[in-house]
């Protein structure tokens, strides 16, 4: 079960990295055409903590957590080779967190952006404290949401190699 699991980590973190190259495409096209609204003096001067495109936290995190999904898929594998042990269902409940955190992470962060922007126009470039803070708790949620499932999969797989150490350490009578 450890290897089907991890397959699926593997497969769908490897698809969600891909996507996140994809979207990078939105961020670039995003530079070409420029911003959406007039740049205020304060997002100017705070440019480093946007960089100057409201998706990249959004991009970056899909990307990163993609590459996190197929560490933990390649380790559940290894873990279903080495384990004398089942896994226990938390495996399958932790791969959809991740999915479901890194989906809701990119509609919230891409495509979600324009709905805070037509609740409160120009939120990201101008301060509206209470558009940029909605729009980025949102994101937070979410990569919330895929940290609790790459904590239960960790979990899930350190078990799982921990009991496969402690076997192989009998069976040489140590």
């Amino acid at each position: 079960m450890h290897v089907i699991i991890g397959a699926r980590f593997a497969k769908w973190g490897l698809g969600l990295f891909i996507f996140g190259v994809f979207l990078t495409f939105g961020i670039i096209a995003h530079y070409c055409a420029g911003a959406r609204w007039p740049n205020g003096q304060l997002f100017m001067q705070s440019i480093t903590l946007w960089w100057a495109c409201p998706w990249t936290l959004s991009v970056a995190a899909v990307q990163a957590g993609g590459l996190g999904m197929v560490a933990i898929g390649l380790t559940l594998m290894l873990a279903a080779r080495l384990s004398p042990i089942r896994p226990v269902a938390a495996s399958s409940t932790a791969l959809w967190l991740c999915i479901v955190g890194l989906l809701g992470v990119f509609a919230v962060g891409y495509p979600g952006y324009f709905v805070f922007d037509a609740i409160w126009p120009s939120y990201y470039y101008s301060p509206v404290a209470a558009g940029k803070n909605a729009w980025l708790l949102g994101q937070a949620l979410f990569i919330a949401i895929y940290f609790a499932g790459l904590v239960i999969a960790f979990k899930d797989a350190r078990r799982a190699l921990s009991l496969a150490t402690q076997t192989e350490a009998r069976a040489r009578g140590g």
